[in-house]
């Protein structure tokens, strides 16, 4: 099994990276382009065959240690 866990800025933080790139991309010529929102990825491979006894500690994960919830949101997927 496989945790794949997605984070990224909060939709009322400020996201200079994102910007960054979104005018990056516009200056390279690619109009029309909307917000880009610059974030993290993770992969983590997990034991077992039981996706519910992982669910609560992935969250936990992700609260604590993977995300700045101040900040950031998170989502992910157990597969």
């Amino acid at each position: 099994m496989k945790a794949k866990i997605i984070v990224t800025p909060k939709k009322a933080v400020l996201d200079p990276q994102g910007k960054t790139v979104q005018n990056a991309l516009e200056q390279m010529g690619y109009k029309g382009i909307g917000a880009v929102h610059v974030g993290k990825y993770l992969e983590i491979d997990l034991p077992g065959a039981d996706a519910e006894v992982w669910r609560s500690q992935i969250d936990g994960a992700c609260h604590k240690i993977l995300s700045n919830p101040v900040i950031e949101d998170y989502r992910f997927v157990i597969e």
